[in-house]
């Protein structure tokens, strides 16, 4: 049997899941990063109810 063992992750924000309807921070914010470069993506950890901004690269 195969495993894989986690990928690395940086978190670079992180935004509540409740906020107004038609608002996406998580999602803008993400857009800002990779318009700069940084290969970002959302992703949402159910445990803490938070949409988090990652990316699969160090950040400094």
């Amino acid at each position: 049997m195969a495993t894989t063992s986690p990928q690395a992750r940086t978190v670079l924000e992180r935004f509540p899941a409740g906020g107004p309807r038609g608002s996406w921070p998580a999602e803008e914010y993400a857009a800002s990063q990779r318009a700069q470069g940084t290969n970002a993506q959302v992703v949402m950890d159910l445990r803490t109810d938070q949409f988090l901004v990652v990316t699969d690269t160090t950040t400094q």
